[in-house]
């Protein structure tokens, strides 16, 4: 993989902000970060010399005007966050997958999958309603490197995850984000339903899941 040089603190409070908010305009990373659009503009076209960031062309409401540009993180900049030791996970993956078949290999994921289901439910343990269980369960995702936010949707919630740490490995092994949905279900308990709706391996920004208590 090639090594990526970390930015500036103030690109990278722009690049952050664009992994975790998607395409936004310069004018409105501004406001979030408090200071002028020129001096992100600035640190936008310096990320897009790096390859880090690109534009697209979004047309003004009623079509009048110039074309405001919506910029977005590249797939390089992915390098610059957690990925959880990327290249050595697919390794590991390839040998016991060699080694022990795929029947080991989901042996080794359903261990996983319990220690997560323990440590989450654990964690959560304590939590008297569904908005602080997803809150929690944001907070120790965010802890793994997801960079993930819990955001009420209706009269549920989306927990949010703008980056997955271990994509590389779950590109290679596809039960590990199978085992995600079944640990989320575990650690949230009994009547609360919950599904993926957006998934970074099927292409989309980010990884979204709908939480709500099942209606009676």
């Amino acid at each position: 993989m090639t090594d990526v040089t970390q930015p500036s603190e103030a690109k990278r409070a722009v690049l952050d902000l664009l992994k975790r908010r998607g395409p936004s305009e310069a004018q409105d990373i501004a406001i979030v970060l408090g200071v002028t659009a020129m001096a992100v503009r600035q640190h936008l076209y310096a990320l897009e010399d790096e390859g880090l960031v690109a534009f697209a062309a979004a047309p003004k409401d009623g079509g009048r005007g110039r074309p405001s540009k919506l910029w977005r993180a590249e797939a390089a900049a992915d390098a610059l966050f957690a990925d959880s030791h990327a290249d050595l996970s697919v390794e590991l993956i390839a040998n016991i997958r060699q080694v022990f078949g795929e029947r080991g290999l989901d042996k080794l994921i359903a261990k996983r999958t319990e220690q997560q289901i323990a440590t989450y439910r654990a964690a959560l343990a304590s939590a008297s309603t569904l908005k602080e269980k997803v809150k929690r369960l944001a907070r120790l995702r965010s802890d793994a490197g997801y960079m993930a936010e819990a955001v009420s949707d209706g009269d549920g919630f989306l927990l949010i995850e703008n980056h997955c740490p271990i994509c590389r490995a779950a590109a290679a092994c596809t039960g590990l984000c199978r085992q995600e949905l079944e640990v989320f279900r575990a650690a949230l308990g009994r009547g609360i339903v919950i599904k993926r709706t957006d998934h970074i391996l099927a292409g989309a920004r980010r990884c979204a899941y709908s939480i709500h208590s099942e209606k009676l």
